[in-house]
Formats: structure tokens, C-alpha cells, sequence
């Protein structure tokens, strides 16, 4: 079935408003898109009365899914090999998810790897002095990949000055083997400053479903003047992170007070 010109221009749209400016030749019913900004293609349909958005990158594909509708088998409309495709129901949504589709692209690994490598391949590594700037350069990569995954705002809070904000890892730096392990964006939450002191400290953490754990040494007047209670949760948890928040509450909830 053809594209109408008004569905073709909202495609179009969406595509362009959210990162996904390089239009390349339609293919078959979709429309094509690159992005000079994110390592991923898209393609674009409408099948009425729905919306459907296509993504080649297997890891974004794989978050989505926890969220997003996916379009289903014998819908009508054969997706592209090596796509994962998802449908919505309206243009508000549209932008959304392909906004989204351009920021976990720019967010999960490898991407943040790939930026460290080129940023520090010809950095000296010999000295401490030498190291710690390595480790600056990484930690900017890693905090620039955990504001493109949860939107700019904090993981519980939803607090959007990047001033308030810090790239907290869940599995600190130094205990990382790797510096893929390292950058791994599901190994970081976006948290509010008191937040993420409190999570770098011990004092609190978060079950596999998100609700905030509290170390027995939070004082409970403590978490009043902050205005840290049982109902903070993170917004959303991703299969990845599962594994190094269990590291979290196994080794450093309720830690002894240093």
C-alpha cells in the first residue's frame, strides 16, 4: 500500500527532529534513515492506524523490548533482515521511541568504548598522573553515556540540571577488569547528587524490580532530612544491570562506615 504524502512527512519528521537526518533510499514499504550522531539505521512505516520503527542495533532492540510494544509476526508488513521492529500508536509516541532508539544507540556498549579508545589511544599511560587522566577522559565518556540513556535525568528522581546530576557507577572503577566493564552503561545510574552519595556509600541500593533497598546504617533521621523514603525506585531496569546491581547489594550495601 502507498505512503500518503502527510504519513510520509510525519515519518519524515520524527526521523529528522530525533537524530535520524541522513535519509537513504526508501526500502520496499519503509522508509531509511542513518545518523552521523548514533551507531544505528532505522526504518519507518505506517500501517494504519499504527506507527512502526525498525532498529539494526541489536542492544537497543533488546532494551526496547522491555518498554516497547514490538510489531508483531504476520502483521502485515515483512521487516527488514537484521531489524527488530515496534509499533506505536500516534505521532507523540513516534518521536519518542525514535528518540530514544538515538539515545540508547549512543549509550550501550560499544559505543562509549569506541569513543574512550579514540580519545585516549595516544595518551602516555606510565605514570599516576598519566593514569588519572585516562581515568578523567573515561569517566566523561561514561557520564555523557548515562545522560543519552536515561534522557538527562536522574534514574529515580527524574532531576534535569546536569549541575545536580552525577554518573554513579555500580560497580566502582577500580574493581572493574576491563575498561569495557567499565563504560558498560548498565553499570551506571544518572542520580541525583544525595542519591548517589548514598549509593557510592553503602547506605542504600535497589532490588532487580528497582525499589530502593536502605543499609541499616542510614539513619532513619538522616533519610528524613534528605527526603529518602521506601517509595524511590529506578524509572526503569534493563536485564544488564541486574548482574552488577547484585554485585552492588552483595558487596558494598551496609558496608561499615569508613
Amino acid at each position: 500500500m502507498a505512503l500518503s504524502p502527510i504519513e510520509r512527512i510525519r515519518l519524515d519528521k520524527a526521523a529528522v527532529d530525533e537524530g535520524f537526518g541522513l535519509k537513504r533510499p526508501d526500502d520496499g514499504e519503509w522508509l531509511a534513515y542513518d545518523s552521523l550522531g548514533a551507531p544505528a539505521s532505522i526504518r519507518l512505516a505506517f500501517v494504519a492506524p499504527d506507527y512502526v520503527v525498525a532498529v539494526n542495533h541489536a542492544g537497543v532492540a533488546a532494551d526496547l523490548i522491555e518498554r516497547w510494544q514490538a510489531w508483531p509476526s504476520g502483521g502485515g508488513l515483512s521487516v527488514p533482515d537484521g531489524f527488530t521492529a515496534f509499533i506505536v500508536s500516534d505521532t507523540a509516541p513516534l518521536h519518542h521511541l525514535v528518540r530514544e532508539v538515538w539515545r540508547l544507540a549512543r549509550a550501550l556498549p560499544i559505543e562509549p568504548l569506541r569513543v574512550f579508545d579514540a580519545q585516549t589511544r595516544n595518551l602516555p599511560r606510565t605514570t599516576e598522573a598519566e593514569r588519572l587522566v585516562i581515568q578523567r577522559v573515561g569517566q566523561d565518556v561514561f557520564r555523557e553515556a548515562l545522560l543519552s540513556y536515561w534522557g538527562g535525568c536522574c534514574a529515580v528522581t527524574g532531576v534535569a540540571d546536569p549541575r545536580l546530576l552525577r554518573a554513579s557507577h555500580i560497580k566502582p572503577w577500580a574493581k572493574c577488569d576491563t575498561d569495557a566493564e567499565r563504560l558498560d552503561v548498565y553499570n551506571g545510574l544518572l542520580l541525583a547528587a544525595h542519591l548517589d552519595a548514598a549509593f557510592d556509600a553503602g547506605l542504600i541500593s535497589f532490588d532487580d524490580q528497582g525499589a530502593i533497598i536502605f543499609s541499616s546504617h542510614f539513619a532513619q533521621g538522616d533519610r528524613d532530612a534528605l527526603g529518602v523514603h521506601g517509595q524511590l525506585a529506578l524509572r526503569r531496569v534493563g536485564a544488564g544491570h541486574l548482574p552488577n546491581l547484585g554485585w552492588h547489594r552483595a558487596f558494598l550495601l551496609g558496608k561499615e562506615r569508613q
